[in-house]
């Protein structure tokens, strides 16, 4: 399946960023170059730090960078960043910065780079505390891009075991277990997560609130998965696979568990994968809304909330970034989902 999804160009490189970014995420104590809590106050919305590769004399140099300097312009009645040219600050790999612990564990202060003697580099710019926005972007990419896991390690063993179980026995059981099913169904998901998360108390922790939007998200989300693996059930629970198991003695339990649920695995595989963006899209409406994840702890929701003012949107574009990087891993996910369903799906003719 591997091979095939990277014969497909545009799901082979969709898998491909993908990969990239949770490795970023992975290491993202490594790389990025301050640690989640760093915040420099004197340089609010400061814009990206510009790099250098040629110096004053139009030679080949080292990269390099200058700090800012915040001024008051009487003019613009403002205060405006400029750049303070009295001192360069090279762009080094492997340097010493913030602490941090490699698997939480091993304490480690080296970085992948950053600016040298005191220099700030700030690839992405600052928000308006003063914290840089590529290093929130790695740490808030660790909620953004894994709420959907999450979830669906609750949400798909709920819903597989429920279909399982109401499409094979059938009967009054199939009946009332479906009634219960589509009542689950007719709750307005969003609207629920809302009134849910903003009843939440104030004093939770982020870690507190995350987990349980992700247990939310999974006991809304399983009713509509085992409405299609009944029907699965049922379609599967009449092969002669499954009555020579029941002629032998085996359990009802051990049938849906060991000969009807593995039958269903190419639709679990495809359901995943597409259902992923809509949880990642889900948490980062929440958090946009200032019901998910709380400042100062970072996930890609809550940093786009920055950008809902016009005139961050065309003074600092920088802050855009967070929907730029939702767009991208929503659009990789359902590229990647919908080729899988081509290969698994036999009447498709892009199967080899």
């Amino acid at each position: 399946m591997f091979r095939q999804i990277l014969k497909d160009k545009f799901a082979g490189t969709a898998l491909i960023i993908l990969l990239i970014m949770y490795i970023c995420i992975a290491c993202a104590d490594f790389i990025a170059p301050y640690s989640k809590d760093f915040s420099d106050r004197n340089l609010s919305y400061a814009p990206p730090s510009p790099i250098y590769t040629i110096d004053e004399n139009g030679r080949l140099s080292m990269p390099y960078t200058y700090n800012y300097i915040r001024v008051f312009e009487p003019k613009l009645y403002q205060n405006v960043y400029k750049l303070d040219r009295s001192r360069k600050h090279y762009i080094k790999l492997f340097v010493k910065g913030d602490g941090y612990k490699i698997l939480g564990i091993i304490p480690s202060t080296l970085h992948l780079f950053g600016a040298d003697n005191g220099g700030r580099l700030y690839l992405l710019g600052t928000d308006i505390n003063g914290r840089d926005v590529f290093s929130r972007l790695l740490f808030g990419g660790r909620i953004s891009l894994t709420i959907g896991f999450l979830a669906l390690f609750i949400l798909f063993p709920i819903g597989l075991l429920y279909g399982g179980i109401s499409g094979y026995l059938g009967g009054r059981v199939d009946i009332l277990m479906m009634r219960f099913a589509e009542a689950v169904m007719a709750i307005p998901s969003f609207y629920l997560l809302i009134i849910l998360a903003s009843i939440l108390p104030a004093n939770m922790t982020s870690i507190q609130r995350f987990t349980l939007i992700v247990v939310i998200l999974a006991l809304i989300g399983w009713a509509g998965f085992a409405r299609v693996v009944r029907g699965m059930v049922l379609s599967i629970k009449n092969e002669e696979f499954v009555q020579a198991a029941e002629t032998i003695g085996a359990s009802k339990l051990r049938i849906i568990m060991h000969h009807i649920l593995p039958q269903t695995t190419s639709y679990v595989i495809i359901a995943m994968t597409l259902s992923v963006p809509s949880y990642i899209l889900s948490e980062s409406g929440l958090s946009f809304l200032g019901l998910g994840i709380q400042q100062p702890d970072a996930s890609w929701g809550n940093m786009l909330k920055e950008a809902q003012e016009y005139i961050n949107i065309l003074y600092r574009p920088w802050l855009l970034t967070p929907g730029v990087l939702i767009f991208i891993a929503v659009l990789c996910f359902n590229l990647i989902g919908d080729t899988i369903r081509d290969i698994l799906d036999p009447k498709s003719k892009i199967r080899e």
